[in-house]
């Protein structure tokens, strides 16, 4: 009985190696891996409602939200075209050519979509070197100023020189040599971070979370949080466990270092920083070259001249965007298996659930059009997040450099795991597209992670392979 027993974990664990082996395109003979890892099944094809608006909107909320979206995937021109303000530096020409995986709303597409906006219409831009034609869409910063000081800005990929709609405009695109790893995007320039698309399912359900459910979340379980590593302190100064607005002092929570308070002024920052279309919140353009400005600016306003096309008509840009975004639903998980079970319960049980916390609850009466209405789309809604919309530091692996608010060169929000299931690319500037790699990579000096992947690392192999089923089932 006892070498029937040894064959048996034998045979099981050749068993994960083929696995792995079939999994990755190739079958060989080689030495066995010492530790045996589980394997990210990849992209969930099919299901997952991504891209469809909230239930319970109401028909004046339907028809908003169908109008923004009509608008996010508008096409921008430099002038002469429908839609004009692109430049004179952006990095792609539209909201949905980077939000678009698995739909309009979501993350990074598979084929990147910049290399094509690069040279369209006469443009002559040079693909940056981190920017492949199966690698994520990454948004650049540069860390420091040639003179040292501190950068921390975005620093758009593409100038509108050359292209016949912007004659006469001659500036450069920024240099980003020396080049590095094309791939991961590492190894190259160390003044150069980046940043990918961050999905904006549900994002209406987050921006109705009120401070007071986040505090209270965040006091939960403090004991073990600490007994963790994971840290919390109410003064966003001396712990950096939130971002708060320095304009009224509440809880920020959009982009990597929930940086943003709101999705009007997430919405008017990206079309200014990613677009370079001016606007009524954003009004000056980022490069005033006089050769390279050719509307009145802001470019995107208020409608006061339409007639006709009814109240939406009268609407910016960013109005529409940010009303697109906040009746957009949220991704539905893939049903339970008992591998997707056991991986849940192995996700609470080792504690990633501190950080990812699962459920979060908007306030009792959140207004979308109407402030004597509630909104029922949003108002009293559970939000299946996987986030406490908090920033921690995640060590030295993983910083950036940079300082946004109080969110720290090491601190990043707790990215909402919802969708996880359907996305290509993993981290904030997309290094991997392997979901156990980007587990990983949550292992670094001081990040408030180690004690969670240190109990990660104890999971039998079959437990750690259903908590990555249940991560791709979201």
């Amino acid at each position: 009985m006892k070498r029937l027993g040894i064959v048996f974990r034998n045979l099981r664990w050749i068993r994960w190696v083929v696995v792995a082996a079939f999994v990755g395109g190739v079958i060989a003979c080689a030495e066995p891996a010492p530790s045996p890892s589980p394997v990210d099944p990849g992209v969930r094809s099919s299901g997952g409602g991504a891209g469809s608006p909230l239930s319970a909107l109401t028909a004046d909320e339907t028809a908003f939200f169908t109008n923004g979206q009509a608008t996010f995937v508008e096409v921008e021109s430099v002038t002469g075209g429908q839609n004009n303000g692109l430049g004179p530096r952006f990095n792609s020409n539209s909201c949905a050519s980077c939000h678009s995986q698995p739909a309009i709303g979501g993350s990074s597409p598979p084929n990147n979509p910049l290399q094509f906006v690069a040279t369209l219409n006469g443009a002559k831009n040079v693909l940056p070197w981190f920017i492949t034609p199966k690698g994520p869409i990454r948004e650049a910063r540069f860390k420091l100023l040639p003179d040292g000081t501190n950068d921390g800005n975005v620093h758009a990929l593409f100038v509108i020189t050359g292209r016949l709609d912007a004659r006469g405009c001659n500036i450069a695109q920024p240099v980003f040599t020396p080049a590095g790893d094309p791939v991961t995007g590492q190894d190259g320039n160390a003044n150069i971070i980046f940043r990918i698309p961050t999905p904006v399912f549900g994002a209406g359900l987050i921006e109705a979370i009120p401070d007071s459910v986040i505090l209270a979340n965040q006091a939960a379980n403090a004991g073990e949080k600490q007994a963790m590593g994971i840290h919390g302190h109410a003064n966003a100064i001396l712990s950096g466990n939130f971002n708060r607005s320095g304009n009224d002092g509440t809880i920020t929570r959009f982009g990597w270092k929930a940086q943003n308070k709101s999705l009007l002024l997430f919405a008017a920052e990206a079309y200014n920083v990613e677009m370079g279309v001016t606007n009524q919140i954003f009004p000056q353009e980022r490069d005033e070259t006089p050769s390279c400005l050719f509307n009145a600016t802001p470019e995107d306003t208020l409608n006061f001249t339409t007639s006709g096309g009814g109240p939406a008509a009268v609407l910016s840009d960013i109005e529409n965007f940010a009303n697109f975004m906040r009746m957009l639903a949220p991704p539905t998980p893939a049903p339970d298996t008992p591998s997707r079970l056991e991986g849940r319960q192995a996700f609470e049980r080792i504690g990633c659930s501190h950080c990812h916390t699962p459920t979060l609850k908007t306030g009792k009466a959140i207004a979308s059009g109407s402030a004597t209405s509630p909104s029922a789309a949003l108002s009293n809604q559970n939000v299946n997040l996987f986030s406490d919309l908090l920033v921690h530091h995640m060590g030295a692996d993983l910083a950036d450099g940079i300082t946004q608010g109080s969110a720290g060169p090491d601190e990043f929000r707790t990215a909402p795991l919802w969708g996880v299931g359907q996305r290509v690319f993993f981290l904030h500037d997309g290094r991997t597209g392997n979901l156990v790699d980007a587990i990983a990579a949550h292992r670094s000096p001081g990040s408030e992670a180690n004690g969670v992947i240190a109990r990660y690392d104890q999971l039998p192999l079959e437990r750690k392979q259903d908590l990555i089923n249940f991560l791709r089932s979201l």
